[in-house]
């Protein structure tokens, strides 16, 4: 693990492969951290990619600032270019899961110039996501958990009886659930995910473009988070090479769950 200092804090990133390889961003989700992805690394190395797992704002000790406002969508988007610059890296192929998924489509449609290639897994194109919610109740209540997530008494609600919403959340990933719990009881660390989602508007996706460059969406039919017509839609948002994997019978948490199918996808889209 290396500490790369970016917009004046302090990000740990976890690094692997041959250090000539193509570099490769992966963007983790909540509750989780860069860990999410230990289990498709391997293959990615042996491919000859170089990979840059990234602990975000808020799980990085070094970058949890208190205020709300500093994790909307384009503070955490500037912290990865900034990543990238201080990593030496013009451009990499990104790989992102849940939050990291947000920041992916963000990164592919703002600043198509720094990323290769784009791996979504979970969350659609953020349009996409919009017009689900307007046109399905049943994605409304998908993400119903959202509101709660914003709320002042979250923190109180995921921590309670020995975290126990947390671990039914996590409940898929067996025992690698309790890295996860044991690490969102650090001084800040779950305050600072759940302000992810309070930070979070509609207003900072809505005039989002398409996405210009190659593309893979992988999506799980068994995701409580996102349906089918979000997933579909994700198409109509992509103006170049796109690809659509669907994962059957697996849940929200792909990278743990089936990792030999993700890692397939992945360097698929990459083509090694």
């Amino acid at each position: 693990m290396i500490e790369v200092k970016a917009r004046g804090l302090v990000f740990d990133v976890h690094e692997g492969g041959p250090e000539d390889g193509e570099p490769v961003l992966l963007l983790h989700g909540f509750p989780q951290d860069s860990r999410e992805f230990d289990l498709i690394l391997p293959r990615l190395h042996e491919a000859g990619l170089r990979t840059y797992a990234l602990d975000q704002r808020g799980c990085s000790p070094g970058a949890r600032p208190s205020d709300v406002a500093a994790y909307t969508m384009a503070s955490v988007t500037a912290d990865a270019i900034a990543v990238l610059d201080s990593l030496g890296v013009e451009k990499a192929h990104v790989i992102g899961h849940d939050w990291g998924a947000q920041v992916g489509w963000q990164l592919a449609a703002r600043h198509p110039d720094r990323v290769r290639t784009l791996t979504a897994i979970s969350v659609p194109h953020p349009r996409a996501l919009m017009l689900a919610i307007r046109v399905r109740p049943s994605q409304q209540a998908r993400l119903a958990y959202f509101k709660v997530f914003q709320t002042s008494l979250s923190e109180k609600l995921l921590l309670a009886q020995h975290a126990l919403v947390l671990r039914l959340m996590l409940r898929p990933l067996g025992m690698r659930a309790e890295q996860y719990v044991a690490a969102m009881r650090e001084p800040g660390r779950l305050t600072a995910g759940l302000n992810w989602y309070r930070a979070y508007s509609t207003a900072q996706v809505a005039k989002m473009g398409p996405v210009t460059v190659p593309t893979t969406y992988v999506w799980s039919d068994a995701d409580g988070v996102v349906g089918r017509t979000a997933a579909l839609r994700t198409r109509d948002w992509v103006d170049a090479d796109y690809r659509f994997v669907v994962m059957r019978g697996v849940s929200h948490w792909v990278p743990e769950q089936a990792p030999r199918e993700l890692a397939d996808a992945v360097l698929a889209r990459i083509g090694v």
